[in-house]
């Protein structure tokens, strides 16, 4: 039901569905927060925003769906910032941050820099 709706607002924007579909799910704040490297899994980075662990803007977010925006600051709690899951994060190699996504290592930050597009996602789409 909730892809649904995102696949909605899509094909209503102006420009390519597809890039615009990418481009919504890719705001989604689980998904920033995972590709900040700030948790390993997707699915910890559901459980993690749920759980209260993250803020936007300074203000606590519990949504995994909330849609960041452009100029957004996300970062991990100060009490949250020495959880195993999260020390462990940091320490893996195997992914890049985007460069969508501007990462602050000492402060567990991230700003949202732009609206990320096709090209930006780092797995197969079409």
């Amino acid at each position: 039901k909730q892809f649904r709706g995102i696949y909605e607002e899509a094909i209503r924007m102006k420009g390519d569905s597809g890039a615009n579909l990418i481009g919504l799910l890719e705001r989604r704040l689980d998904a920033v927060v995972y590709r900040a490297k700030f948790v390993p899994t997707v699915f910890a980075a559901r459980q993690f925003v749920n759980h209260g662990h993250v803020k936007v803007n300074g203000r606590r977010v519990n949504i995994s769906s909330y849609r960041v925006k452009v100029g957004d600051t996300v970062e991990v709690k100060d009490a949250s910032k020495q959880m195993a899951l999260v020390i462990e994060a940091r320490a893996l190699s195997e992914r890049e941050v985007p460069d969508y996504i501007e990462v602050n290592e000492s402060q567990l930050s991230a700003k949202l820099a732009r609206i990320p597009v096709l090209s930006d996602v780092p797995y197969a789409v079409m």
